[in-house]
This record gives C-alpha cells, sequence and structure tokens, in this order.
C-alpha cells in the first residue's frame, strides 16, 4: 500500500513538475516575442492635419512588439495618398483613424464652402461627396477650365438638406468595400436631385469663382471627374 502511494505521489510531483517547466517554458517564450520589434509606420517630420501623404514622407521604425497596439500602420503603402485628420509627430506611430481615405475634409490651407445656386448653369447629377469635379466658367465670352486641377466635393444635399445618396446602400460604404458595382448602384438610386454643392477650396480659389461669376455675366458648369474613380485627389 505504501509503495503504491509513494509512486503515486511521485508520479503527481513529476507531472507537476513537468507542468511548472512548461509554464517557465512558455513564460519565457512570451518574454522572447516581446522583445522582438515590428515596424510601424511614422512620420519624418511634424505633418500637420489636412495633408496628403506621400511616400517619402514617411518611414518604418522599429518598436517592441509588446508596444505595438491594434490600428498602428506596419506598411508605407497603407497610408500613403491618404489626409491626415489630425497634425502627426515626428517619429509618432501612425495610426488608421487619425488618416481619411476619402479626403471629404478640407485640406491644409483649405476651408469647405457652399456654391451659391445663382453661380451655376449645370451640375451633373451623378457627383456624390468625396468625388472630385472639374469647374468650368460658361458666359457669353465662351467657356474655360477654371482650373488645371480637380476639385474635391465635401457633399451634396436636396431641396430638403439631405445628403444625396442611397439611404438603404450609401456609395460612400461601397466605395469603402472597394465594390464598384454597389457603388455605379447607389448612385443611380439616389434619393434626389442637387440642390446644393459644398467644394473644399482654398482661399484663392474661392475668390476665383467670386470674381467669375458674382457680375453674373458667367457661370459655373460642375462636371464629374474620372479621377473620383481611378485616381487620387491631387497632392496640395
Amino acid at each position: 500500500m505504501n509503495r503504491g502511494r509513494s509512486a503515486a505521489i511521485s508520479l503527481i510531483a513529476g507531472l507537476l513538475a513537468c507542468g511548472l517547466m512548461y509554464g517557465v517554458y512558455k513564460l519565457q517564450l512570451r518574454q522572447v516575442r516581446l522583445q522582438e520589434t515590428v515596424g510601424v509606420v511614422v512620420p519624418k517630420d511634424f505633418i500637420r492635419s489636412g495633408t496628403f501623404l506621400s511616400e517619402d514622407m514617411l518611414e518604418l521604425k522599429p518598436v517592441l512588439r509588446g508596444s505595438y497596439r491594434e490600428g498602428m500602420l506596419a506598411s508605407i503603402e497603407a497610408a500613403a495618398g491618404k489626409e491626415t485628420l489630425l497634425p502627426l509627430g515626428r517619429g509618432e506611430p501612425v495610426l488608421d483613424w487619425k488618416l481619411d481615405r476619402f479626403h471629404l475634409m478640407p485640406g491644409s490651407g483649405q476651408a469647405t464652402f457652399q456654391i451659391p445656386k445663382e453661380y451655376v448653369l449645370s451640375l451633373s447629377n451623378g457627383i456624390r461627396a468625396g468625388d472630385t469635379v472639374k469647374l468650368y466658367v460658361s458666359g457669353k465670352e465662351g467657356s474655360s477650365l477654371l482650373f488645371g486641377h480637380d476639385i474635391v466635393v465635401a457633399s451634396v444635399k436636396s431641396s430638403a438638406n439631405v445628403e444625396i445618396d442611397d439611404p438603404k446602400n450609401p456609395a460612400l460604404f461601397s466605395r469603402v468595400n472597394g465594390d464598384m458595382e454597389s457603388m455605379y448602384a447607389a448612385r443611380r438610386e439616389a434619393n434626389g436631385a442637387i440642390d446644393q454643392i459644398n467644394l473644399n477650396l482654398t482661399e484663392q480659389e474661392w475668390l476665383a469663382i467670386d470674381e467669375a461669376c458674382r457680375d453674373k455675366k458667367a457661370k459655373l458648369v460642375i462636371a464629374f471627374a474620372s479621377s473620383s474613380i481611378v485616381e487620387k485627389p491631387p497632392v496640395k
């Protein structure tokens, strides 16, 4: 009986020792992994809010794996072409929630201007928030392209002050998911005609529009730009 009990105790003690050794091994392994480094995206210098990021503004910085947090970007390509919603400090890990991929916010040196209805001659009904548009001036003396670059649309609204979109399948959601077919369908099923359009403009751009249209001798033709789908807005 005593031999059997001793054998059982020895077996249990052996199992406990093995368990303890395994626990120590796992703890050491975890410590080693925490000491490993991963590369995260950081700015080379301070970056203001409303700035379109380019690859030459960014670099990879090694940080301890234990310091890595959800939302940190590990690829420069994942940040390039996006707009900063907040200032980014030099060497500060870039977080995905601080970046905007659809450029709805005014950029650096810009503000959002509502274009007066009396300034508009023609407005493409396919335009949606986040798109880029081309602005033309049309008058008795002829028509011409007002700016040599595309302009970002902040919002388009109906006469009821409701954002123009398909309420069941917003085009912006489809664009987030990269579903071009759903985005096209959302544009076709929009909930009204455009009554108001807001554009992200610099002060000089707004003054140029006001100068061209305030005497009512010329008006704007606002056309949907193909860069809304296949290209990024120009970096300012």
